[in-house]
């Protein structure tokens, strides 16, 4: 994360806009909704359809299925592991069986990531309160930038370098929290298995690991197989802006809020190269479907 922004208060707005054209690939874009800025690193949700949303750096947010705001914290980190640890970034979440997992880690530029440790905060979705936290072997990975509860949820995955890792959710509970606790290890490594475009967030659609990243041109998502770490490219999306979380609807039966669409990706304005897309006041949830003639996706 590179923002360079101040963070306004923004009212929600939950409009669609209708797309310049349908996105290459596997899958069409069939909508944008505009988001407020501090919604900025990722977003996930639960059986129920509320949405979490993690930004600018350290604040978790909760919002009903048509997004209207239901609860905020807008420093999930605790002030001693601020202290203790450094961290100040939150990445793109999971949420799994009643509960929230954030990646953490030390971003301060231009230094860039002054602590070289990650860690998992476990944090409770009604009170949006980080009750403990998980540090992963800094032998195995410096930082924590997004994770993702498998579906079965037994593993949580996440990156170190070019490399994914998994680690065991058995692990990631109180009796493992930090400072006490000796930092966990990965219990599954998939070496260069990160597409060419990096990862920005993450999420689960059946078994496969769908992953946006960015690229000079926009961004793109790919699908992992986890059984040998080969990615396909799903699509690519051309904008002027940065990538962020992804988040699917898959899961939820009989949706009905405020987001067209199966897939969601997220899109904020920071950018090097000129004015963003969609605007210098808002970031931006794409939303897409599978390309038609296609098999749906479970």
């Amino acid at each position: 994360m590179k923002i360079l922004h101040k963070v306004v208060g923004l009212g929600l707005v939950a409009l669609l806009v209708t797309p310049a054209a349908a996105s290459s690939g596997g899958w069409t874009e069939v909508g944008r909704t505009p988001i407020p800025l501090y919604y900025y690193q990722g977003m996930t949700h639960d059986e129920a359809g509320n949405r979490y949303f993690t930004g600018v750096y350290f604040g978790l947010y909760r919002t009903d299925g048509e997004l209207n705001e239901t609860g905020r914290n807008d420093d999930v980190i605790p002030p001693d592991v601020h202290a203790r640890e450094g961290y100040n970034h939150v990445g793109d979440l999971s949420y799994s069986r009643g509960r929230l997992y954030l990646p953490l880690e030390c971003y301060y530029p231009p230094a860039g990531n002054t602590c070289k440790t990650g860690a998992i905060g476990v944090a409770d979705p009604q009170t949006l309160k980080m009750d403990y936290y998980v540090k992963l072997d800094p032998a195995e990975i410096e930082k924590a930038m997004w994770c993702e509860v498998s579906p079965d949820g037994t593993l949580l995955w996440t990156q170190a370098g070019n490399d994914l890792l998994a680690y065991a959710m058995s692990d990631l509970t109180a009796e493992h929290a930090a400072p006490a606790a000796t930092p966990i290890k990965a219990v599954r490594r998939l070496p260069g298995a990160v597409p060419p475009s990096g990862i920005t967030g993450a999420t689960f659609i059946g078994d496969q690991l769908f992953v946006a990243g960015g690229t000079d041109a926009g961004g793109e998502i790919y699908s992992i197989d986890l059984a040998t770490g080969l990615s396909q490219l799903e699509t690519r999306i051309e904008y002027v802006g940065e990538s962020e979380g992804l988040d699917d609807d898959f899961d939820l039966k009989n949706k009905a809020d405020a987001l067209t669409g199966s897939l969601h990706y997220m899109v904020q304005p920071y950018n090097e190269e000129g004015p963003p897309t969609n605007g210098f006041t808002n970031g931006v949830i794409y939303h897409f479907d599978p390309t038609r003639g296609r098999s749906q996706r479970p």
